[in-house]
């Protein structure tokens, strides 16, 4: 006969053998989850660079306004806070058909003489400049009511500059009272 040996003869074994075993390895205990940090303050702007140099038809128009009056001799356009206080007179003398361009308070010492430049939406021209005699000092440049700049200064958009060494640019609205003073000399 043979036998077969029957699962109660080993279970004495069985728990032996569950007592060789050691204990259940234990789990570490759960880290806790990184907790969010602030971002970094981003970094300073830089310094701005040396200062940049605005076109002359993006700065703003020089405080005054035009003003026009007809004279014996022909006719003046003005600009300034007054008529009195022209930072640019525009003259003409119908007599000798010619123009003149003054630069009121030019630099700091208009008896040097100097050239005038006269920006316009066309282009820039420089005129020679003598200066003038009288309060407050000025630089004048006189031209040929033909001269095809006065042109540019009447049909010029938006604005002319007018420039002289050591000064700020006038920087002037086209307006039509420049272009009558040009038209009242031709005519």
């Amino acid at each position: 006969m043979r036998l077969i040996p029957s699962f109660a003869a080993f279970v004495p074994s069985l728990a032996l053998l569950a007592s060789c075993v050691g204990p259940a390895p234990q789990r570490p205990a759960p880290t806790p989850a990184p907790q969010p940090t602030r971002p970094a303050p981003p970094p300073p702007a830089p310094a701005p660079a040396a200062p940049t140099t605005v076109e002359w038809q993006y700065r703003p128009v020089t405080p005054g306004n035009w003003s026009y009056r007809a004279e014996a001799a022909g006719s003046a356009a003005f600009y300034g806070p007054t008529a009195a206080d022209a930072r640019l007179i525009l003259r003409c003398d119908r007599a000798s058909r010619r123009i003149s361009l003054a630069r009121a308070n030019a630099g700091p010492n208009p008896a040097n003489g100097g050239a005038i430049i006269v920006r316009t939406s066309y282009g820039a021209t420089s005129w020679p400049a003598t200066p003038s005699a009288g309060a407050p000092p000025q630089l004048v440049a006189v031209r040929a009511a033909s001269d095809p700049v006065l042109d540019q200064i009447a049909y010029s958009r938006g604005k002319i500059a007018v420039e002289t060494t050591g000064t700020e640019p006038l920087i002037i609205p086209a307006w039509a009272e420049a272009a009558r003073v040009i038209e009242d000399c031709r005519g």
